[in-house]
């Protein structure tokens, strides 16, 4: 059963939670982040007890669902966290502040504040009764891969697995290729100004100074090699965003000491999915039997 939109304040929901005898499929939930809302959608298998949890982080520009399927009309995070569910795995997908439904402004986005908000959610689990937040697992999707990494690399809480898909393994290459290097250049100066330029989505994107001095002040790979837990890769060969591929997957495996898999398809930067969901579901299956083979 899917719950309507609900905008639930953290106590409330958890201690709902713990009373409820039946919960439904999805919650859509807020907790706060500096004085900010972060909206995200808790999603629980049917009578799982208390299922390990995955944390959902989408890529920029984007949002909790991801990026809709033409064929089924689907959001590619949304069909994963399905998938997920069916093979007994709770998830939260989130909106980062200043995308989707959550509080702030797109201009004031960064790296390092994406971090916070990932942070903010593994705490935020911690406390929900409804899943076993001592099995978390966190996956990342092109920038969101890299804030992936950071949270790996970061967080004080155990992460049972990582898996990083079409991670932006150099920040500030893969910007410049996909906004610009000019662009790069105006907000690296701009002294704190919003920069706006058109951007190849079609929209105009307004986006302040620590956007972009966080490019080249964080390493993905870097963050990795201080988590010791299992990385999984996967990349296409196909991808125009985040290239040479698989070069630049394999980039963030090179210093990471613990299990790693590199998974590697001719495919594109959105997994093929315009032309249907065969890659995507392959690359579901395959994170949802990484994510098995961890749950230790």
């Amino acid at each position: 059963m899917r719950s309507p939109s609900l905008a639930l304040a953290v106590w409330g929901l958890i201690g709902w939670l713990g009373a409820a005898s039946a919960a439904p499929t999805q919650i859509v939930l807020t907790f706060p982040v500096d004085g900010q809302t972060v909206v995200g959608t808790l999603e629980l298998p049917a009578d799982a007890g208390k299922p390990p949890v995955v944390l959902m982080l989408h890529g920029f520009p984007g949002k909790r669902d991801e990026l809709m399927i033409p064929a089924v009309k689907e959001g590619i995070f949304a069909r994963a966290a399905n998938a997920w569910a069916a093979r007994g795995f709770a998830s939260l997908r989130i909106d980062f502040r200043g995308f989707g439904d959550s509080g702030g402004k797109l201009e004031d986005a960064s790296i390092s504040g994406e971090i916070e908000d990932a942070l903010a959610a593994i705490d935020f689990l911690g406390k929900v009764d409804a899943v076993d937040a001592s099995r978390l697992f966190v996956v990342g999707w092109s920038l969101g891969g890299a804030v992936a990494a950071g949270v790996a690399g970061r967080s004080d809480h155990p992460i049972k697995g990582v898996a990083l898909w079409a991670p932006a393994s150099n920040p500030a290459l893969n910007a410049a290729d996909e906004l610009g290097e000019d662009y790069i250049e105006k907000g690296l100066e701009s002294g704190g100004r919003a920069v706006t330029k058109k951007s190849w989505w079609g929209a105009g994107v307004s986006l302040r100074t620590p956007f972009f001095e966080d490019l080249f002040n964080f390493d993905p790979a870097a963050e990795l090699e201080r988590y010791p837990g299992p990385v999984f890769v996967a990349v296409g060969t196909r991808d125009s965003n985040v290239k040479p591929q698989p070069a630049m997957g394999q980039i963030l495996l090179t210093y990471h000491k613990g299990p790693n898999e590199l998974w590697v398809r001719p495919m594109d930067h959105v997994f093929d999915s315009f032309k249907g969901v065969d890659t995507v579901d392959e690359l579901i299956a395959a994170t949802a039997t990484f994510m098995e083979k961890n749950d230790k």
